[in-house]
């Protein structure tokens, strides 16, 4: 038998990950045949994880348990019926792959030979290639946002925006927003008065999350402060000793 080969017989605790587009698609193919290469190397299913949904979709509950539990070290090895199952690009696959590896934990692809097993230089330089390409296709995604905000930006300037182009988001908003400019202390006085922060967002004119960031480095500040006063005193006091 090859190196490249799993090794029957080896104590391998596996996760099985399944995804299909749409709920009229059939997860069961994926699925026997990843069933049937544990089987055939005796190694021992310990969970399977399913999305139904399109890779594009950002959120993928079955994917990100896989992760978390992958960071936990509850399985040795991963199979998925092909690399395009595990990512919304080839960018966002090798990015999970990187997850795994960092876990010491394997991943194979059965349909397609890709292996990240250490002892498999075939596989490995596969996926360097890959990540290779992956990078590239990073850089176009970067460019092509890039040209994209331009041309935007160039639109709106031209007066075209709410017109005849809009946003993607459909509020056709401003390239350039100004930063909204309110008083920092107003927010830490209305906090002591017992304000929420959705209500301080109300009276102030600005976001919840701007409340809360204001808020949280003020905490951030109050305690380095007392840390640094703590520090002096102790200083203070074994000088006097």
């Amino acid at each position: 038998m090859s190196d490249s080969l799993p090794r029957p017989g080896a104590c391998v605790n596996v996760a099985l990950y399944v995804r299909v587009s749409t709920a009229d698609q059939n997860c069961e193919l994926q699925l026997q045949e990843l069933q049937w290469y544990a089987q055939r190397f005796a190694w021992k299913i310990v969970e399977t994880y399913r999305d139904t949904m399109s890779g594009a979709k950002t959120s993928r509950p079955g994917l990100d348990q896989l992760l978390a539990d992958a960071r936990q070290r509850k399985f040795d090895c991963v199979l998925v019926w092909k690399l395009d199952r595990f990512g919304r690009s080839l960018v966002d696959c090798l990015d999970n792959i990187r997850i795994l590896d960092l876990a010491g934990i394997r991943f194979i692809a059965t349909t397609q030979g890709l292996d990240t097993d250490q002892r498999n230089p075939a596989s490995r330089f596969l996926l360097q290639v890959l990540g290779a390409a992956a990078e590239f296709e990073r850089s176009l995604i970067i460019e092509r946002t890039q040209a994209g905000r331009r041309r935007y930006e160039a639109d709106y300037d031209a007066g075209k925006v709410g017109k005849t182009t809009h946003s993607r988001s459909g509020k056709d908003l401003a390239p350039y927003r100004p930063k909204k400019v309110f008083d920092r202390d107003r927010v830490l006085e209305l906090r002591r008065e017992g304000k929420s922060l959705r209500e301080i967002a109300a009276t102030l004119g600005i976001g919840f999350g701007t409340v809360s960031r204001v808020l949280g480095k003020r905490s951030k500040s109050t305690q380095h402060e007392k840390d640094t006063a703590r520090s002096v005193e102790g200083t203070t006091e074994a000088s006097g000793r």
